[in-house]
This record gives structure tokens, C-alpha cells and sequence, in this order.
């Protein structure tokens, strides 16, 4: 008997505390909200991360305060050991020659952020004042290892004007014959390393194979929906504009060319890979290229690329 005495009494205590414990709740959720608000800095995104991509988001923050503080100690923690930075100006500052100096690279505090996760890679996108005080966009790529994100990539692509044409549209050229896309269509400088690099350098010859041939639809196979290209002194392009653009170039019979790889590198991380390349073309300065695949349903995708010329 008292054994049901006393359910009874924690029953009836269970009953009263519920609406206590819900509007409790509610208190934390939104002293939470405001915490957060108040703790951010206030030169953050207008979009702000997903809670999957908070630690993202941190590290990134984390490495700009350490590199406009010249703290070599906190941004080495940060930095993968394949690390490389390449500036407005195409030039590539590898780890060692980046931690050397921070403060001569170091950039504003960025805006307008965007974070892409591709599982164990993320792609950091915005704008900020480069060192040398130049508009840009950047696009910095990070990679999980051992259980923790590291920066593998960061790179400036200076900001079109309003009215520059649209990024990642190859020239066409005369002579048509007398063109053939052996580098990168059918070869490329690069030694693959495992079943899943051969797969990503298998998308990559097929998407710039489909540009050659003015073959829109067997270009969009090998490319995500959400896909957006970056070049310098060009406006971002997304999938559907590059559609637009082949198409255009196949209705008025134009020979298209694309650029030869000269040195690659290539990272692949789980279900995201990310390449990385000098490409060269005759009547074109070198650049840099930054590219980001994703595995989608079984098939390599190209999401995101970013070209930065190098200027002589």
C-alpha cells in the first residue's frame, strides 16, 4: 500500500513539474539563441552554418584571427600537411613558406560565407579584402583527418566587375581540324593512386571531353545541380548558364578548346575529392584551378571550381 501511495505521489509530482520543465526548455532554447547571437563576431555571414558544419565554420574564423595575428602556433594546428594558398595574383604559398609570414598573407575578415559539406570535405565561400587590399572572392576547402578539419586549400579569385561576362566559358578557335584534346581529354600529368582517384579523373576527362564536343547533356552527367563555376575578372556561372553556354557554342558551330593540365594534385576524402591544377592554353595566362567533387548515388560529380589566373 505504500508502495502506491508513493507512485501516486511521484505521478502527481511528475504531473505539476511537466509544464515546468517544458517552459524550462523553452528558457534554455532561447538563452541559447541569444548566447550565440551575442558570441559571434559581428562580421559573420548573412547565412548562418548549418549546426553539421558549426566546426567548419569555427576552424575557418579560427584560421583568419590566427593569420591577422601572425599566431604560428594556432594556425599550424589548423593547416593539413598538403597545405597550399594561392593568392589573387596565382601564386602558389605552400605550408612552410605560409606559416613563415602570416601577417604579409593575411586577409580581412570575410563576409557573405557560404559553407558546402561533401561529407569528409567543405568548401568555405565569401568575400574579403585580400593582403594587398583587392576585392575578392575566396573559396577555402577544408578536409576532415583523424577526426578533425584541416585546411587543405585556400584560394583568391579576384571579383568581377558587374558587367564582366560569365566564368568557365572556353574560347573558340579557327581551324577546327587541326584541334584535338589529347591533355586532359584522353591523358593527363598525373600518377593515379587508388580505384576511387581514377573514378574522379574519369569525371573529369568526360565533363571537359562533353566541352569539347559541344555536348551539353553528357556535360551535365558529370556535374551536380548545384554546381557553380569562378574565374578571375568573370562572373560566377552556375550549372544551368554553362548548359546555356555550350549549347550556344554548338548552334553557331564553334570549336572549343580547353586548357592542358600542367601539374595536378588530387585528394580524395570519403565521398568528396579535390583537385588541384595549373592548366595552360595558348593566348591565355596559366592559372590556378581549384575543383571539388562529390559522390553522389554512385557516380563523381564536379560541384565547384575556381579559377585564378596567374599574372606575369
Amino acid at each position: 500500500m505504500w508502495g502506491a501511495i508513493e507512485r501516486g505521489k511521484s505521478a502527481a509530482m511528475s504531473a505539476a513539474l511537466r509544464p515546468a520543465i517544458r517552459y524550462g526548455g523553452l528558457i534554455a532554447i532561447v538563452a541559447g539563441v541569444m548566447i550565440a547571437a551575442f558570441v559571434l563576431p559581428k562580421a559573420q555571414p548573412k547565412a548562418q552554418p548549418a549546426a553539421g558544419d558549426a566546426a567548419v565554420f569555427a576552424a575557418d574564423a579560427a584560421l583568419g584571427d590566427a593569420m591577422r595575428a601572425g599566431d604560428k602556433a594556432a594556425a599550424r594546428r589548423l593547416l593539413a600537411l598538403q597545405f597550399s594558398q594561392v593568392d589573387a595574383d596565382g601564386i602558389i604559398h605552400r605550408r612552410k613558406e605560409f606559416l613563415a609570414d602570416l601577417k604579409r598573407v593575411a586577409h580581412s575578415p570575410a563576409s557573405d560565407v557560404r559553407i558546402r559539406s561533401f561529407g569528409l570535405v567543405a568548401a568555405v565561400t565569401g568575400r574579403h579584402k585580400s593582403a594587398h587590399d583587392a576585392d575578392v572572392f575566396f573559396i577555402d576547402i577544408w578536409v576532415k583527418q583523424k577526426g578533425a578539419w584541416r585546411a587543405l586549400l585556400m584560394q583568391d579569385v579576384p571579383i568581377a566587375a558587374d558587367d564582366a561576362p560569365v566564368a568557365a566559358t572556353p574560347a573558340p578557335i579557327a581551324e577546327p581540324q587541326r584541334y584535338a584534346c589529347d591533355n586532359p581529354c584522353k591523358t593527363i600529368p598525373y600518377r593515379v593512386r587508388s580505384r576511387a582517384e581514377q573514378d574522379v579523373i574519369a569525371a573529369f576527362q568526360s565533363i571537359n571531353t562533353a566541352v569539347v564536343a559541344r555536348d551539353a547533356n553528357d556535360w551535365a552527367k558529370h556535374v551536380a545541380d548545384e554546381f557553380v563555376a569562378y574565374a578571375s575578372g568573370l562572373a560566377p556561372i552556375a550549372k544551368s548558364g554553362r548548359i546555356a553556354t555550350i549549347e550556344r557554342q554548338k548552334d553557331s558551330d564553334a570549336t572549343v578548346r580547353v586548357g592542358e593540365v600542367e601539374t595536378m594534385r588530387l585528394a580524395v576524402y570519403g565521398d568528396g575529392a579535390v583537385m588541384r591544377a595549373t592548366d595552360v592554353d595558348q593566348g591565355r595566362p596559366p592559372c590556378r584551378t581549384a575543383r571539388v567533387f562529390m559522390k553522389r548515388d554512385g557516380q563523381w560529380l564536379m560541384a565547384i571550381s575556381a579559377r585564378t589566373d596567374v599574372r606575369q
